[in-house]
């Protein structure tokens, strides 16, 4: 996989570019953030744990030199330039364009999606960067702290790249956070992608006026009853025949009403779409199929003539990514939610690290491996490997580095 990602992506020029604020390093950059990248690529779920491969043969190989300590790499972590690891991401996105595996949706557009994570949440242990909420408990109200970002993915058929995230500062809202992951997203990948993703917390004025501005167009969900918006969009769902589509096992009866005024904040008429699915799901503790059924309705800037209604189901749906193959992919397999040092800054360089290698082994297992060994071995499995060559050749109980 390291011979891929170098021949391939060419992701080892970038990654040794890394820097951080040392006057004098004793212990490079370069093998620190090498380091942290095998560590993520082999799913280690801690610091620690990538202490015990210390003895491997393989990290001379790899780094030319014993690997740092758990310590040194989150201190090193926590003064590293953040912006250079996005640099790396940004190369590898590069490469995956020109060697053609970003392809466009039948519409000729690609999406990105907008969503906020919540990596943990403790009790104890806090720093500047953390968030605080009152939660309220039957032994009294406690403070609890924790860390939220914000995430862009871009989505395309078949492929799906994380492509930089945001924290959320203290005193400030998801929206605020997204704006400024925004502008720095659309500077760095101006073409990468034609149409904004989000869910309801995204159907805001200064959202949706933001991405128009930069000549995008946007997609969120729209809930709030309140709005003027919600309800003239209802009134004239009654008053209209839905159109029958099917979406997989999914039955779906589905209205469009564009040009809607009813949201003058927005400098632009916007179009709602309402999509009511019938589906069935198999019940294992009686071995029957209950029928269920699903209300989504969306908020675009849109034409009917830029995207079907078809179309624009199907990118409403696509929201649902940034949670399956991002967020629930990073947490539960590449223990990215893990505090590896609990620093602002260094929290977020594991994070930013901990996407780039979910892109490069995404990648590697979907454009490198044949079809018949992609079907045989699964991501989780070519992730033991990579742990196996770590650990297979270490004699004795594994030591502390020195």
């Amino acid at each position: 996989m390291l011979a891929y990602a170098r021949k391939v992506l060419g992701w080892q020029e970038h990654l040794d570019s890394i820097t951080d604020s040392r006057p004098r390093a004793v212990i490079p950059t370069s093998a620190v953030m090498r380091s942290a990248a095998v560590m993520f690529l082999s799913r280690q779920g801690s610091l620690n744990a990538f202490e015990q491969s210390a003895q491997s043969p393989f990290w001379h190989k790899w780094l030319g030199q014993a690997p740092p300590s758990a310590d040194t790499m989150g201190r090193v972590a926590s003064i590293t330039n953040a912006d250079d690891i996005r640099r790396l991401g940004r190369a590898i996105y590069s490469r995956l364009k020109r060697n053609k595996a970003l392809k466009p949706f039948a519409c000729g557009m690609l999406a990105a999606i907008l969503d906020g994570h919540e990596s943990h949440a403790t009790y104890r242990r806090h720093c500047p960067g953390c968030l605080e909420r009152t939660v309220h408990t039957a032994n009294g109200d406690r403070i609890q702290y924790y860390h939220r970002h914000v995430t862009v993915q871009l989505v395309g058929p078949g492929m799906c790249l994380l492509l930089d995230a945001e924290p959320i500062c203290p005193g400030q809202g998801e929206t605020a956070a997204a704006l400024r992951l925004l502008e720095r997203v659309i500077a760095a990948y101006p073409r990468a992608f034609d149409i904004v993703l989000g869910d309801a917390l995204y159907a805001d004025s200064n959202v949706f006026n933001y991405v128009l501005g930069k000549g995008k167009e946007i997609i969120a969900v729209l809930k709030d009853e309140r709005r003027d918006l919600f309800a003239d969009a209802c009134g004239l769902f009654d008053q209209t025949s839905p159109v029958m589509l099917e979406r997989g096992n999914r039955q779906c009866r589905c209205w469009d009403i564009e040009g809607l005024t009813s949201w003058p904040q927005v400098n632009q008429p916007v179009r709602v779409v309402r999509s009511v699915e019938r589906y069935a799901v198999h019940r294992q503790l009686d071995d029957r199929d209950e029928q269920l059924e699903a209300n989504w309705m969306w908020v675009t800037t849109l034409a009917r003539n830029m995207v079907s209604t078809e179309g624009l189901v199907h990118f409403g749906h696509l929201r649902w990514k940034i949670e399956n193959e991002g967020f629930n992919e990073l947490s539960t397999r590449w223990h990215a939610d893990h505090i590896y040092k609990h620093e602002p800054q260094a929290i977020l360089v594991f994070c930013l690290l901990a996407m780039v290698c979910l892109n490069v082994f995404t990648a590697f297992h979907r454009l490198n491996l044949k079809p018949a060994r992609r079907r045989a071995c699964s991501m989780l499995h070519i992730s033991r490997l990579i742990a196996g060559e770590l650990y297979h050749s270490i004699a004795g109980p594994p030591q502390a580095p020195t």
